[in-house]
């Protein structure tokens, strides 16, 4: 997902400023905000949460 797209998600949320944050960063906000786990890029290819709309980026 584009960082715009992120940006953009992050607000409809309440999240301010997303300027400040990193990709990852931001995602992992989204994250926590949504109540789940702020888990983007620590899997390692080794995720099993096979639904997260963030999958096929934070595996990479």
């Amino acid at each position: 997902m584009r960082l715009s797209e992120i940006e953009k998600k992050a607000r409809s949320l309440g999240i301010k400023d997303t300027w400040k944050f990193s990709k990852k960063d931001l995602v992992k906000a989204i994250q926590r905000k949504e109540g789940n786990f702020d888990c983007f890029g620590t899997a390692r290819g080794n995720c099993t949460q096979m639904v997260c709309c963030w999958r096929t980026d934070c595996v990479k």
